[in-house]
């Protein structure tokens, strides 16, 4: 019985691991888009200068 679980229980995790990174996958490529925009449509800072995107 513990050796069926234990089986069961590695391919759950195996199978919500794959899943997981699949859509981590996704969420790195919206990620990366969205970073690449703001260096396009950042606005103008103080003195002309090109101001950061972001609030931090």
């Amino acid at each position: 019985m513990v050796p069926l679980l234990v089986v069961l229980l590695l391919a759950l995790l195996l199978f919500g691991a794959g899943f997981a990174l699949k859509a981590l996958w996704w969420i790195a490529v919206i990620v990366l888009v969205l970073w690449l925009l703001g260096f396009v449509v950042r606005p103008a800072g103080s003195g002309g200068r090109r101001g950061r995107w972001y609030r931090w």
